[in-house]
């Protein structure tokens, strides 16, 4: 009586080899949306009513968050698994905050907003003078 190998385990593998490939296929698809898709993961009417000066102040805090999530990333990254820590815990809420500043920015335009000159510091106002500008003082109960 003759043994022969089954035929059954090759099969198992290459359904298991297919269906990794086919997996790995679609997350890297998902590695592919990038910022493309905004509306996912911001409202399109949030800055709406915005005037000028609330539209500037938005912009410089999502760029502050953008920058504060960037060095998340990279510090994420240095460690072991970083790169996959990074993208899990931290891609989503970059793409949201650059899908915001985007929105943010088309209203901008929209609105023709143009940035407000770096604050001045006021005029000084004249300064009193001094006690002893205008010479010494005579001494108490005596008269020029």
């Amino acid at each position: 009586m003759s043994v022969r190998p089954s035929r059954r385990p090759n099969l198992s593998r290459a359904a298991a080899i297919v269906a990794l490939l086919g997996s790995a296929a679609g997350v890297s698809g998902c590695a592919q949306i990038g910022d493309s898709v905004p509306s996912a993961f911001a409202d399109p009417a949030k800055y709406d009513l915005y005037d000028c000066k609330q539209l500037e102040t938005e912009r410089k805090n999502l760029a502050s968050r953008a920058t504060d999530q960037e060095k998340l990333m990279a510090k994420a990254e240095t460690g072991v698994g970083g790169t996959v820590v990074s993208e899990m815990v931290y891609r989503n809420e970059l793409i949201s905050i650059h899908a915001q500043q985007r929105l943010a920015d088309q209203a901008w335009r929209a609105n023709k907003c143009h940035e407000s000159p770096p604050d001045t510091p006021a005029a000084a106002a004249p300064a009193a003078p001094a006690p002893g500008a205008n010479g010494p003082r005579a001494p108490r109960g005596l008269v020029r």
